[in-house]
């Protein structure tokens, strides 16, 4: 296959969110009476907001209401917004911004896709949006991942096949939104807890986009 483009999750792989989320759910599991730890975090990766709520609610053995769940939500995302609003392009991850520059020196093609409704303010205070040629995100999609709806959505933005597009995730159900769309994966994180990808590594410091593109042709 000819690679035209390269479609990049956000949180965990330009950028470290995960611990604002983390913050922001313990506050509110804190005011119902409970807690979890960064273990328990981690299953929350790459998983939309409903969701996670339900899976922190059972963890606290908590039954709210529609109206109560509906309220701890937005009360969760504006601690979130809270925790982000200083963000600075300090927080770029390792080889994150190399790995865009030469992306776009080889001439292909970059969008985003991700869960976060908050993708928009993120990219700004980080200075990445200038990078994306089309950013797709919680506003833009309904469907949460393993669906493909963010990545499918991507492609046509792009104007470019699934086929030709190379995806870039940190959490299962983001590598599992990226098979669905028929789109090899590289897997950012520990090479024991992802799967379905062409090749797992630490972070965008220790691969190139030249790399990626040998190995989806091979």
């Amino acid at each position: 296959m000819k690679v035209a483009a390269f479609l990049f999750d956000l949180d965990g792989v330009l950028v470290d969110t995960a611990k604002y989320h983390f913050l922001a759910w313990r506050k509110m599991a804190n005011a119902l009476g409970f807690d979890f730890t960064h273990e328990q975090n981690e299953q929350l990766k790459g998983v939309g907001r409903v969701q996670s709520l339900e899976i922190i609610l059972g963890w606290g053995g908590k039954t709210l209401s529609q109206e109560e769940k509906n309220h701890w939500m937005h009360q969760k995302n504006a601690w979130y917004q809270t925790f982000i609003a200083d963000m600075n392009p300090d927080e770029i991850l390792p080889g994150a911004l190399a790995f865009l520059e030469k992306t776009k020196a080889l001439g292909l093609k970059i969008a985003l896709g991700s869960a976060s409704r908050n993708a928009p303010v993120i990219l700004e205070k980080t200075g990445l949006r200038h990078w994306f040629e089309a950013v797709v995100d919680g506003n833009v999609v309904s469907a949460s991942k393993p669906n493909p709806e963010v990545y499918l959505k991507g492609a046509e933005l792009l104007e470019v096949a699934p086929t030709a597009c190379v995806v870039f995730e940190d959490a299962v159900s983001g590598m599992e939104a990226a098979q669905n769309a028929g789109m090899p994966c590289v897997g950012i994180g520990n090479a024991d807890q992802l799967s379905n990808t062409i090749i797992t590594v630490k972070g965008l410091h220790q691969i190139t986009p030249e790399a990626i593109i040998t190995l989806v042709k091979s």
